[in-house]
């Protein structure tokens, strides 16, 4: 079992399965909303349950996806893709990442000029990539 929320504590999200190991997004959006680069874990949705979600607002940034933030505190909380299994959740609204290691970044290629990419893990210039749930 898997728990998180947001800065204030008006959402919170339970995750009975296994996560998906973290991808590092660079893209412009994800670098917009979250003000850096975008580090998201995953779970299937039959796994993922929203305990509270009073202030929970969703945006819908693109014909692909919408982006789920906390309307009081303002915090980047999901992902979600348009016909996907999983919903996408950032790393650092979990209340326990132990256990959790970088897969890969992608959209490399939209990278902000003043960071480097240091990590070990595999550069995806675009979005396509496929990192697979680990089993239960």
């Amino acid at each position: 079992m898997h728990t998180g929320g947001c800065l204030c504590g008006a959402v919170r999200y339970s995750i009975a399965g296994p996560l998906r190991p973290v991808v590092m997004c660079h893209c412009t959006q994800c670098r917009r909303m979250t003000g850096h680069i975008m580090a998201a874990t995953a779970a299937r949705r039959a796994d993922f349950s929203l305990v509270s979600d009073g202030e929970l607002k969703w945006y819908v940034s693109s014909v692909e996806a919408r982006r789920g933030f906390c309307g009081r505190c303002g915090s980047t909380l999901f992902w979600e893709g348009v016909g996907l299994d999983g919903i996408s959740i950032a790393a650092g609204t979990l209340d326990d990442t132990r256990g959790l290691k970088i897969a890969c970044h992608i959209f490399v290629a939209d990278k902000g000029d003043y960071y480097e990419i240091e990590s070990g893990a595999p550069q995806i210039r675009d979005g396509r990539f496929s990192v697979p749930f680990p089993d239960s």
